[in-house]
């Protein structure tokens, strides 16, 4: 069989054991912190969660310099837990949930939130805001096996200078319960990501800015913001 071009690579995101984890599709929760929802100018009252989805092509490792897009003036930081998926599962119970659980990364959710606002203000999608080339950074994947993210600060600084924090204990949806609720739409599969939402504190970068996010337990995961895209 001839092919018309060559496939791309396979997105294939780093683990602290070495291994590479070849990431399939991506699930991002939103306003999935309280105070978060209250910055969007929404109600952070616990009703279903919500979530986009973005292509695995977003995905970019620890250290890399990401462009900024085109088409926006405010391209904005979001720090978030993401779990990596490594078993099947649909309509998962939640006390079944982390079973299916490869481990957790830190990652960054970037948006053009501008184009994010003129969106939900027009009841369109996010996907010309949210799934964006490069705008995925994912730390290296921590195998969940001893690892607590009922609880712990998340944080992210811009040039030295935190700008957001907050701790996994305040999820409005805990991490089994999103499993079990992205589980009644989907067959969960080996390589998912689900970036969990973001604390408060979100804001604008610039070319030049250096992003240094951290999860008590996962380490740190470090971006700097490159030239505009061409």
């Amino acid at each position: 069989m001839t092919l018309t071009f060559a496939p791309p690579p396979a997105v294939l995101a780093p683990t602290t054991t070495g291994e590479r984890f070849p990431v399939r599709r991506l699930f991002c929760i939103g306003r999935n912190y309280a105070a978060h929802a209250r910055e969007m100018g929404k109600d952070p009252d616990r009703e279903p969660p919500f979530f986009f989805t973005s292509w695995a092509e977003t995905v970019v490792p620890d250290g890399s310099t990401i462009a900024y897009p085109q088409a926006t003036s405010d391209y904005q930081h979001e720090i978030e837990l993401v779990i990596a998926i490594g078993q099947s599962g649909r309509e998962v119970t939640e006390d079944r949930a982390m079973d299916l659980i490869y481990g957790y990364a830190i990652g960054l959710d970037m948006t053009r939130r501008d184009l994010q606002f003129m969106a939900r203000d027009a009841g369109r999608p996010w996907d010309v805001s949210k799934n964006v080339e490069e705008s995925k950074p994912l730390g290296p994947i921590h195998p969940a096996a001893g690892l607590d993210v009922s609880k712990g600060t998340v944080t992210l600084a811009v040039n030295g200078v935190t700008k957001q924090t907050g701790d996994l204990a305040d999820l409005i949806w805990s991490v089994p319960e999103v499993i079990a609720h992205l589980s009644r739409f989907y067959r969960l599969e080996p390589g998912d990501l689900i970036y969990t939402g973001t604390p408060a504190g979100v804001g604008p970068v610039v070319q030049g800015d250096v992003l240094v996010g951290a999860i008590d337990g996962l380490g740190t995961l470090t971006v700097t913001i490159g030239p505009p895209a061409r």
